[in-house]
């Protein structure tokens, strides 16, 4: 297990607004676009980051504008509203401009310069591989979708290009060899924190340390690279488990989603 030491939860997130989503690095799959104070990225995953708004009148104009963009291109847009963003009722702003609300998260941290105290291995006929080739994201992509019940196809080739860039590390963990679970890793260049995405397991093979096992490869693999800080938006169903080997608790999360 990790533990959190001489950290100061307000000092990470003000560094982690101003570095991760004020001024963001170079992403696998992703360009960063500013409109005024706004931005956003764009490809993989499409995502409003950041803004600095003034008042609850900049703000109607502001969503008002990504709103059109995301019609008037197809895409399906999340604007990620932290709970200490601003300004106030910002979420009914969006609501209005007909983003819908998905499942709240937690922004969690763990501090990797504190030791690992704990044996996190995953049980016996568990493997857990980093993908090198096509097929490796192939099994990646049938995991995920199988999981998160959405057709993940689209982004295989992305991921196949990814994995020439050191940015961005998938992993997968095979039990009896069939892929069960998997989970992705940024490492954004130049930057103190590196971040966990996209973590999922087969229901049948819960409850076996698979998922604490991948994000120990993970956190390794981080350290390795010389991060600081590894960071993940939680789902209700992770949250105790990080919690139980480190991570602690950063601010809550509500994606708005406006889709095609």
């Amino acid at each position: 297990m990790w533990y959190m030491h001489d950290v100061d939860p307000v000092e990470i997130l003000e560094l982690f607004d101003a570095t991760m989503r004020k001024d963001p690095a170079r992403a696998a799959g992703v360009r960063y676009e500013r409109v005024g104070s706004v931005v956003r990225s764009v490809g993989l995953w499409n995502v409003v980051l950041f803004w600095e708004l003034p008042d609850r009148e900049a703000a109607v104009v502001a969503v008002g504008e990504q709103a059109a963009y995301a019609r008037g291109t197809g895409l399906e847009l999340e604007w990620k509203l932290y709970e200490h963003d601003r300004p106030a009722g910002l979420a009914s702003i969006l609501e209005r401009a007909g983003f819908v609300a998905d499942e709240s998260e937690t922004l969690m941290v763990l501090d990797l310069g504190a030791p690992a105290h704990a044996d996190l291995a995953a049980r016996d006929g568990v493997e857990i591989r980093r993908v090198t080739d096509a097929a490796g994201v192939d099994d990646f992509v049938v995991v995920t979708s199988a999981v998160f019940g959405r057709d993940g196809e689209w982004k295989a080739p992305a991921y196949v290009q990814s994995l020439e860039d050191a940015g961005i590390a998938l992993f997968v963990a095979y039990r009896d060899g069939r892929p069960v679970s998997c989970g992705r890793l940024n490492l954004p260049e130049g930057r103190s924190f590196a971040s966990m995405w996209g973590g999922s397991t087969l229901p049948e093979h819960r409850g076996l340390g698979i998922y604490r096992a991948l994000v120990a490869r993970r956190a390794d693999e981080a350290r390795r690279h010389g991060y600081r800080y590894l960071t993940t938006d939680a789902r209700e169903t992770s949250r105790p488990i990080l919690e139980r080997v480190g991570f602690v608790r950063l601010t809550g999360i509500t994606g708005w989603v406006l889709r095609p």
